[in-house]
């Protein structure tokens, strides 16, 4: 693989807590994802992206660290992630963390002596604000997950800034000594031998230091939070953050062979994502949310995602991914009534068929709907909030299935942290594996597809016809080009490959002349 593994990989997310339990705690840990990497390896993916698995009181599940520097307990040891590294790397696997360096745990070290006084050594290492004259917070700044994006601290008689819990107090990166210690911990995995990086929220990563109020939004949308409210242009989106992922990218770079990508949502997140990867001295690529929380698939919103990353001189490269663990898995979001195996497949090949890169979340390759998580079950603090007016993430998160006949699907001996739905088992690995037409068969044959045609890697992509429910593209150009053709209706369309192409693989096809629904295909010259 050279210095360039990862442009157009297809990447497989894994969620620890919930992938598999090795020793019986219900939760999901790092020797449990090793001896199931075969099962990943077996996709044919280039790569495994981690979400955090690093020391945390848990209470964002991870995206709350204590330690950058030190694996949590429930997830084992950092013996336990040598060992998850050498036996990727024998799998020829690619091993991508997720560092979350917008913010840390209220426990960690460095928040606890920050807030100690206004003069200990780490005092400006977060963000602290006086009280308006009346006591009120610093500034009109919103939480993620709902009220101010301030909390008093009695010790220091001052604010401290969190863009999402509480518990999350706000890193000060404006601060060269906080920049400097997150350099270390980058560099500190990449000794360890890590492929890649993801950025958590890396627009929210630095602030306005005049704390000026953010202004309303128009009205309309949907809005279930006082966050929602607001254009969040002054307590993220500092036109300094660039700076800091440059320093970020010489240090990859150095390392060679490295990847990075930045998770990037938001009101203005297509200009922050062109922004963090633009030129050779950024972020190599940027994972958006254009798909992650739409309502329905429709034709028109496969060339509004292209359009973004129209492959200009200077531009970065796309990530792109359909479900994860923040957002319901996209067959339930998306099949309306439609067969689910089905349209799972037409998402998968679909997503092959994309220009950038593509991200699988675990479960995907299964066809997995969105588990129903009873109230009294739930673990996301934003949907215990929220209730009933946002699903939540937990039902994106509950165990992977492995075996359908075991007990908590094979995922655990004991109950899990999240339920297992009942609907999963018959989706299990071992089931699947068994029939040749399952959705986890069928994935592995369209994620090949990438490996065997370049045009899916890196080719340009033209669109042919987008009236629904007719999606046509073209990627690549002259000999080497391949024809995708989709039915994203919901009734059998008339429609024929053009001469001069010759099939190569669908899903769901019908006799000559018909697409029907749910009918995905691909196609060579020739």
């Amino acid at each position: 693989m050279n210095a360039e593994w990862w442009r157009g990989a297809v990447i497989y997310q894994v969620y620890p807590r919930s992938f598999a339990d090795s020793n019986g705690d219900g939760v999901g840990d790092l020797p449990g994802i090793t001896a199931h990497l075969d099962h990943i390896a077996s996709l044919g993916v280039e790569g495994v992206w981690l979400s955090p698995f690093f020391t945390s009181p848990m209470k964002d599940f991870g995206y709350d660290v204590s330690n950058y520097c030190d694996v949590d307990p429930i997830f084992g040891t950092l013996a336990d992630f040598d060992a998850l590294i050498a036996r990727a790397h024998a799998l020829g696997l690619k091993i991508i963390i997720d560092l979350v360096f917008s913010h840390t745990s209220d426990e960690h070290p460095w928040f606890v002596e920050s807030r100690q006084d206004r003069s200990n050594a780490k005092a400006d290492w977060f963000v602290w604000a006086d009280a308006k004259p009346d006591g009120s917070p610093p500034s009109n700044w919103q939480s993620v997950f709902g009220g101010p994006a301030w909390t008093w601290d009695a010790r220091r008689g001052q604010y401290y800034m969190h863009n999402f819990l509480s518990s999350q107090p706000q890193l000060n990166l404006h601060n060269p000594a906080v920049q400097e210690a997150l350099l270390a911990v980058t560099q500190f995995w990449i000794d360890k031998g890590v492929d890649g990086f993801r950025f958590d929220a890396i627009n929210f990563s630095m602030h306005d230091p005049a704390l000026t109020d953010n202004p309303p939004l128009p009205p309309g949308g949907k809005r279930t939070r006082p966050f929602d409210f607001q254009d969040k242009i002054h307590n993220q989106s500092h036109a300094d953050i660039p700076k800091f992922l440059s320093r970020l990218r010489a240090l990859t770079d150095a390392a060679g062979g490295r990847f990075s990508v930045a998770e990037v949502g938001g009101d203005h997140a297509e200009r922050e994502m062109k922004l963090f990867t633009a030129g050779e001295d950024r972020l190599n690529s940027a994972y958006g949310f254009l798909y992650l929380y739409a309502d329905k698939l429709i034709g028109e919103m496969i060339p509004q995602g292209a359009a973004m990353w129209p492959g200009e001189a200077g531009e970065g490269w796309p990530s792109w991914t359909f479900s994860n663990h923040d957002a319901p898995r996209a067959v339930s979001r998306w099949a309306e009534g439609r067969d689910r195996k089905a349209f799972a497949e037409l998402c998968l090949l679909l997503l092959m068929g994309l220009r950038g890169n593509v991200f699988v979340y675990q479960g995907e390759e299964l066809g997995l709907p969105q588990a129903h998580v009873p109230f009294e079950r739930l673990q996301d603090p934003e949907a215990i909030a929220n209730w009933p007016q946002t699903l939540g993430r937990d039902g994106a998160r509950t165990p992977m299935p492995w075996v359908s006949g075991a007990l908590n699907a094979g995922f655990s001996g004991v109950e899990p942290w999240l339920p297992v739905d009942p609907e999963h088992l018959p989706l299990a690995v071992d089931a699947q594996e068994a029939d040749p037409a399952s959705t986890l068969n069928v994935a592995r044959r369209l994620i090949g597809l990438r490996r065997a045609y370049p045009a899916l890697r890196t080719g340009a992509i033209t669109f042919i016809d987008t009236n629904s429910p007719l999606l046509i593209f073209q990627r690549g150009e002259g000999a080497d080009a391949v024809l995708l053709a989709f039915n994203l209706g919901f009734e059998t369309v008339t429609w024929s490959l053009p001469d001069g192409w010759t099939l190569i693989d669908g899903v769901n096809l019908g006799g000559e002349g018909q697409m029907p629904v749910c009918a995905g295909l691909i196609a060579r010259r020739g």
